[in-house]
């Protein structure tokens, strides 16, 4: 039920309030701004109703200092009194979301308050919506807006692309089924093997998809931080505190909190995050009163964590707490099986992101893409698939495309004689190797085809002729081509 707060100085208003909402919404009563304030601070409420008539402080300035502090929570105000300046006053100043004279009929106000209700839940599904799209690599403009469940369907397991019997697969069939069940997991593995669109996964089919998914790298936020990030802190809490901030924990509040990188935390910020896992409360920094929250916690790492509790430099109970669960995740060099998969899906996600059509790999560049090690994992392969996109002259896409980094990375591992196997008969295996050699030579050179034809032992003449012959001038940049021309 949506939590409502009911301000009052008159104990029969209250009463009566409460008795027409009950059956709709959890209520809560204030007989004063004080108490009001320790509501607010304490519970999730999704509407306000104040009267005009408070001792100390008028309905209307009571609502203004609200809104400084609980911007989008909707607020109603209910008087004896229908005056036209007090009115424009309350929706100026205040924000009143509906101004309700009285004597008011329980139909008319239960409805009003249900409409203010549904308004908030909008409001908050629209921003959890905004980084979901954002994420996706959609324009907002194509998504409709009106339907917060929509990002879901980004995130089910069978559109994690990869091999139906590869090792991936298996780890999406476990999480498939751990999904359900409202228990925290632990998700590892090296950087750029997708540990967040596992999480996000998990998250979109659980029980709690329709609630908020809120992410946090614990790695990428200063250590003495990180406590008011995740669980909010009071104004004047610390230097620089100037203003109240929700943490991430109550925005996430009957949903999903997925902190990454979690093996980077410090010693001090375990201990406070083992008594939120403990007892589902929180104390924002500067504050004496704690919150109840819901929140099912999803982390992941590149580190051994065991190796670090050995050492350490990890909490062993912290670990279990976060660990009922646990999936790995295999780095790209190991999963040989999905690279072909995952390159061509890329390939058309982000021919479609730049408005390129008909773009396609060589057989070749996806045997340089097997015979890669990967040490950024997918994250490094979106990089380069799309600087080949970028700087790309037909629809194409082969090894003279690679850049100079990733090409040299592979010769390296051809310093010790092994040749890889590729396709077709001898003499087109054989142009394979003549054109993989030219490009090797010309990068090492910078495309200066003098030197590079000396290397070879080759004239100018006939190094220019393989280079037309194998189409390899459509490769270089602008600066290099000009190097190049000064040879």
């Amino acid at each position: 039920m949506d939590g409502i707060l009911v301000i009052d100085h008159k104990i029969h208003s209250l009463e009566t309030i409460e008795r027409t909402l009950h059956e709709d919404f959890h209520v809560f009563t204030a007989i004063s701004a004080s108490k009001a304030f320790q509501i607010l601070e304490t519970e999730s409420i999704s509407v306000i109703i104040c009267d005009q008539e408070m001792p100390n402080i008028e309905g209307v300035r009571l609502l203004c200092h609200i809104r400084k502090h609980w911007p989008d929570i909707p607020r109603i105000m209910i008087s004896g009194f229908i005056d036209a300046e007090s009115i424009i006053d309350a929706v100026n100043e205040a924000g009143i979301y509906h101004y309700i004279t009285k004597p008011w009929y329980p139909e008319q106000l239960t409805i009003v308050v249900k409409k203010a209700a549904e308004q908030h839940r909008l409001q908050a599904a629209y921003r959890h919506l905004s980084p979901e799209l954002n994420y996706l690599n959609e324009p907002v403009s194509k998504r409709i807006l009106s339907t917060p469940h929509q990002p879901k369907q980004g995130f089910y397991f069978h559109k994690i692309v990869c091999s139906p019997n590869g090792s991936m697969q298996e780890q999406i069939d476990d999480a498939a089924k751990i999904a359900r069940f409202d228990v925290s997991v632990m998700i590892s593995g090296e950087s750029g093997t997708g540990k967040e669109l596992l999480a996000r996964a998990l998250h979109y089919n659980s029980k709690r998809a329709d609630q908020p998914f809120v992410i946090e790298n614990c790695g990428a936020i200063q250590k003495d931080l990180l406590c008011s990030e995740l669980f909010g802190h009071k104004k004047g809490a610390f230097t620089g505190a100037v203003a109240d901030h929700i943490g991430l924990f109550e925005k996430a509040n009957g949903g999903t909190i997925f902190l990454d990188e979690i093996g980077e935390t410090s010693a001090d910020f375990q201990v406070k995050l083992l008594r939120v896992l403990q007892g589902g409360e929180i104390r924002p920094l500067g504050s004496n009163e704690s919150k109840k929250v819901d929140v099912r916690v999803i982390s992941a790492t590149n580190r051994d964590l065991k190796q670090d509790i050995a050492n350490r430099l990890f909490r062993a109970d912290l670990y279990y707490r976060l660990t009922t669960m646990t999936l790995q995740i295999a780095p790209l060099r190991e999963r040989t099986e999905d690279i072909e998969l995952i390159a061509n899906h890329l390939l058309h996600k982000f021919s479609l992101q730049f408005g390129i059509k008909s773009t396609y790999f060589t057989e070749q560049l996806i045997e340089q893409f097997k015979r890669y090690s990967w040490p950024g994992n997918v994250r490094e392969m979106e990089n380069e698939i799309k600087r080949m996109l970028v700087l790309a002259t037909r629809h194409e896409i082969d090894v003279d495309m690679l850049s100079a980094d990733f090409a040299n990375s592979i010769e390296d591992c051809d310093t010790n004689g092994s040749i890889s196997l590729l396709q077709g008969s001898l003499k087109e295996q054989v142009e394979q190797l003549e054109k993989q050699l030219l490009i090797k030579i010309l990068r090492k050179y910078k495309w200066n085809k003098s030197q590079a034809a000396l290397h070879l032992g080759l004239s100018r003449v006939g190094l220019t002729n393989k280079i037309e012959r194998y189409s390899l001038n459509g490769t270089k940049d602008k600066r290099i081509r000009e190097n190049s021309d000064t040879g």
